[in-house]
């Protein structure tokens, strides 16, 4: 009994432990929630300026036609084909944050599955440790893959990933690239998020009041101007890098938040058996303590 004891007050200590050190996780990813939310706040405004850009530039080109538009980050979305596509996907560089990685490792399967299923080759792109680390382990093949950008966000190094994704889009080695990540929603819940960055495709014959407002103004032919499309080239470059920088800052965000959310729910989980365990510790000590007064009692009898 005495032993019994021991042991289940070894597991007290070792759950209180572990108590906390899933508590001080909790406060660490808080804090840097915050930190990582202001920012994913801040990017979204000049993100969606840079959106309202696009979408004025797309309805001057549904005027103009895209038979004078000399770049290749744009097409009529419904008359091209695709035979080829690459996943961009982001995770996290580590673990302990509940079904964040899960949920993105899932959805670039599903995704893999369906592509393959209608006879386009894919291929893999990675930033991050976790779902690196998986598709490797299920010799999934990864055709660019960086650690460590993920859990700390860098302009430049993001650029010069996304960079060499739309060189093989421009090359022809790819018709098209997605973008897959879980996203931050609010501090209790993520968002999966799957965006086709390229090409920037839209439907010509879509008509929007836009397109006919430019319309009124343009009824002349305009011809093709090279430096127009020099400088339409460089929006566009701009704009797939600040989609690729964002989605690491917003994954970040996300990624804290189900940490927080997973540690959290860790400490209660942990309070909740040491209070189970206290019980069974009282109650195999009250069993010590009854079982040594019967054998003292059956001792004194036995004297008499």
């Amino acid at each position: 009994m005495g032993n019994n004891l021991k042991e289940i007050k070894t597991k007290i200590d070792s759950v209180k432990n572990t108590q906390k050190t899933t508590r001080a996780m909790k406060l660490v990813s808080t804090s840097k929630l915050k930190k990582a939310e202001e920012m994913a706040k801040r990017s979204r405004v000049y993100a969606n300026k840079l959106n309202e850009i696009f979408e004025d530039i797309v309805s001057k080109i549904q005027v103009r036609g895209l038979e004078n538009i000399n770049s290749s980050f744009f097409v009529d979305a419904k008359h091209r084909e695709i035979k080829k596509v690459d996943i961009v996907f982001v995770t996290a560089d580590k673990g302990l944050c509940g079904g964040f990685n899960v949920t993105t490792i899932k959805e670039v399967l599903r995704l893999i599955a369906d592509l393959k299923s209608r006879g386009i080759k894919v291929r893999l792109r990675g930033i991050g440790k976790k779902g690196i680390a998986y598709f490797t382990f299920n010799e999934i093949e990864i055709l660019d893959k960086i650690i460590g950008l993920s859990s700390s966000p860098d302009y430049e190094k993001s650029s010069d990933f996304i960079r060499k994704v739309a060189q093989d889009y421009l090359d022809g080695l790819t018709d098209e690239v997605i973008l897959v990540h879980n996203g931050f929603r609010n501090k209790i819940s993520q968002e999966l998020k799957i965006k086709s960055i390229l090409p920037l495709g839209f439907d010509l014959n879509e008509s929007s009041s836009a397109a006919q407002q430019h319309a009124t103004y343009n009824s002349v032919n305009i011809e093709p101007d090279e430096e127009e499309d020099v400088v339409l080239d460089q929006l566009a470059q701009r704009y797939i890098e600040y989609n690729m920088y964002y989605a690491l800052i917003d994954s970040l965000a996300a990624e804290h938040s189900a940490r927080m959310q997973a540690m959290d729910a860790a400490t209660k989980n942990a309070g909740e058996l040491v209070r189970d365990l206290t019980i069974s510790y009282n109650k195999a000590r009250q069993e010590s303590i009854t079982t040594e007064l019967v054998e003292i009692n059956a001792g004194v009898e036995a004297m008499k």
